[in-house]
């Protein structure tokens, strides 16, 4: 694995001057990867974990002038183009993880969101956060792909850049409201996959029109489609939740659904919950989908349910397992390329299966023990 990563680095330009260079980018890059594996958080970090683990090292780079000071890899961090290493990032990831080709879509489950680095803010400079868009492949933890955008609602068109890098063929691809547009799904299906999209106010007319289908026809008091087609309970994080799935396929009483391509069905996920401590506050909240997957009710529910491990399983892991959030790097490239090096870090840690040990651990694990490291590394 490390030699395919090595062979991606290889594709990313070296931005500096030939005259001036002392390290190989390849040494700088890798020790970056192993250091933020091994927990380092800034670049101070990377020189102290390459510092302490020269010897090691040695084994497999160069390193003809030693370990690189920390302003090096800022310097190196900061001139990269992000948009190049990010791509080398994509081809390594295709060239190691691949995913399932069965007929379950639900194992094909992809899901993309946006992510703020809350902290990489700069006032002085008028420099706003760094938010990111990701892909993350549900069923085995991976990131599959990630961009910067300079605002929130620049976020479209970042996912459609996204799409055009990916092989998403006979995935299930879901998306929140802030990427239900037209334009994104024919994307998809032009990709030969399906889409789940949430449905709200950016699309007002359509939204308004399906809300009220629904209140009518499965909400309101003596509603004739009154029962769900799936209904299920939850009872975990201290919340008793009752989910109830109402689907249609009869599409004809939409009419600003005929822009829309492919959809099969329109969906509501009615979600009541109730704290089992406390004040015992219910809360009620209906949400309403568009697809273009000819899925079972269940499973259409069982999709929207697994978009949120993005949430859980990278943005969460990110802020409380690699402390994104307060990342101070405030250097858009740096940030940016930081970002990338964490993902990397994420889906060797996820790609190694044996030792079942948190995340947490495992960077804890191959900082102390060179052994894991290489088992992580594929050395």
């Amino acid at each position: 694995m490390l030699k395919r990563l090595i062979d991606c680095f290889e594709d990313v330009d070296d931005p500096r001057d030939p005259a001036k260079i002392e390290h190989r980018l390849i040494d700088i890059l890798v020790i970056a990867v192993c250091a933020v594996i091994a927990e380092a958080e800034s670049f101070i970090d990377i020189e102290d974990y390459g510092r302490s683990k020269e010897a090691w090292l040695k084994r497999f780079l160069s390193l003809p002038h030693g370990i690189p000071s920390h302003d090096t890899f800022r310097r190196v961090f900061s001139l990269i183009d992000p948009k190049r290493f990010w791509r080398c990032f994509m081809g390594w990831v295709q060239s190691v993880f691949t995913s399932r080709q069965d007929d379950d879509a639900l194992s094909r489950h992809v899901a993309i969101d946006g992510k703020t680095v809350r902290r990489s803010f700069d006032r002085k400079n008028g420099l706003h956060p760094l938010h990111l868009v990701n892909v993350y492949a549900s069923e085995t933890g991976l990131t599959l792909a990630q961009t910067a955008v300079s605002a929130k609602s620049h976020e479209r068109r970042a996912a459609s850049d996204l799409l055009d890098g990916l092989d998403v063929e006979g995935c299930l691809i879901t998306l929140d409201a802030g990427f239900c547009y037209k334009d994104i799904v024919k994307k998809i299906r032009a990709r030969k996959a399906d889409y789940l999209v949430c449905l709200k106010g950016n699309q007002a007319t359509l939204h308004t029109e399906i809300k009220d289908w629904f209140e009518t026809n499965c909400f309101a008091r003596g509603a004739p489609h009154y029962l769900p087609q799936h209904d299920e309970f939850d009872d975990s994080h201290g919340r008793l939740v009752r989910r109830r799935v109402f689907v249609t396929t009869d599409l004809s009483p939409f009419s600003k659904l005929k822009a829309w391509p492919d959809v099969q069905a329109v969906i509501a996920v009615e979600n009541i919950a109730s704290r089992t401590a406390g004040d015992g506050k219910v809360t009620a909240e209906i949400r309403h989908f568009l697809t273009s997957a000819k899925l079972e009710p269940e499973r259409l529910g069982m999709a929207i349910r697994r978009h949120w491990t993005i949430e859980n399983g990278l943005n969460w892991v990110m802020d409380v397992i690699f402390d994104e959030d307060r990342c101070r790097v405030r250097e858009a490239r740096a940030a940016e390329n930081l970002a990338t090096l964490r993902r990397i870090a994420l889906n060797l840690a996820r790609a190694e299966t044996d030792t079942k040990i948190s995340i947490r651990r495992k960077r804890k694990r191959a900082a102390w023990d060179n052994t894991y490291m290489e088992k992580l590394m594929q050395i």
